[in-house]
């Protein structure tokens, strides 16, 4: 997969004889959202708000610290959120889910797992998002995030975010195959919000939010035992691996700490085993905090995380603060009506 994601955003040559397939898969998305918008397909509306982050390429661009972010500034705010997940990578026994911390990460998938760990928020994966929001509404939930959910169109929303990579942009700008894009970039003309994590490289058909990723703290994986992100406990070279859409900026993090990097990137997702974790030599292993919630059954005492935070700008935070309350406005006239 990382062969492709490098073609991708360097847009090779030899894509260009995947355009007919293009073609074909940009039609059956613009059939399958006629379907969704027409009536064809049914769309379940939730009695409560839902806020949707997404993105509409594939390879990581930030969303899962953002949805953390989101979940705790909404908490913050004496809202009653819960997430809803596909919970890609893991096979739960039944659905819905719900995830607690202690979850086996083979039934809640990775990303799931690390939310609810973080968040502390009722977590549930579902491949029926209508089913899993259902899920969530029961527990007493009074606002929905449906975590990677643009194009799970079967769950209505009031709210839709995306975010997208300030280095990487769309790539070449075309859909799947011949590019990264899920959806044309036209799509982002109709979303309520772009956010664009890091320092933009490339230039993005439509403005957004600036949002950067900030380095909160070291997590010893064993222990749980953590230490600020400026006293780093450890010393010399590290191996880093990162099993996440985007390696190489984990990597450019712990360089820009300070950290001497071995650099071990593995495809997103990855399924860790012990092996993963062997090294000849005995210097400290740093992963992400997605590829942490997998190594910690097996992890010895020289792996360590390093956990990130999102922080959007303040002029989206307030266009948050103020699209959220219009909504519970709207709310509370409907249910006093």
């Amino acid at each position: 997969m990382s062969r492709w994601v490098d073609a991708w955003y360097r847009d090779a040559a030899w894509l260009h004889a995947l355009r007919p397939l293009e073609h074909i898969y940009r039609s059956a998305v613009a059939r399958r959202d006629a379907a969704y918008r027409s009536g064809r397909k049914p769309v379940w509306q939730a009695p409560v708000p839902v806020v949707v982050v997404g993105n509409i390429t594939l390879g990581g661009t930030g969303k899962s610290p953002l949805v953390a972010w989101l979940g705790r500034w909404l908490s913050e705010h004496g809202w009653r959120p819960g997430i809803v997940s596909r919970g890609y990578g893991g096979q739960a026994p039944g659905y819905p889910f719900y995830v607690r911390d202690d979850a086996e990460v083979a039934h809640a998938g990775d990303e799931p797992l690390m939310l609810a760990q973080q968040t502390g928020l009722p977590v549930v994966v579902d491949p029926d998002r209508p089913r899993g929001a259902r899920r969530l509404i029961d527990a007493g939930c009074d606002i929905l995030i449906s975590d990677d959910g643009l194009q799970h169109l079967a769950l209505g929303r009031d709210l839709e975010l995306v975010v997208v990579d300030g280095q990487r942009g769309l790539g070449n700008g075309r859909c799947l195959p011949a590019g990264p894009l899920r959806e044309p970039s036209s799509r982002l003309s109709r979303v309520d919000a772009v956010i664009v994590n890091g320092d933009t490289a490339r230039e993005l058909p439509i403005g957004g939010y600036r949002m950067h990723l900030q380095p909160s703290r070291w997590r010893h994986l064993i222990d749980g035992v953590c230490y600020p992100v400026d006293k780093q406990p450890f010393s010399g070279r590290v191996h880093a691996l990162a099993g996440i859409g985007h390696p190489s900026r984990f990597f450019a993090t712990l360089s820009s700490l300070g950290v001497e990097v071995d650099a071990h990137p593995l495809p997103d997702h990855h399924r860790f085993s012990a092996s993963d974790l062997r090294f000849t030599d005995n210097r400290p292993v740093v992963m992400t905090a997605k590829d942490a919630v997998k190594c910690r059954p097996f992890a010895n005492e020289r792996c360590w995380a390093l956990d990130v935070e999102a922080c959007p700008e303040p002029a989206f935070v307030d266009w948050l603060g103020q699209r959220l309350e219009a909504l519970r406005s709207a709310e509370r006239e409907e249910h006093d009506g």
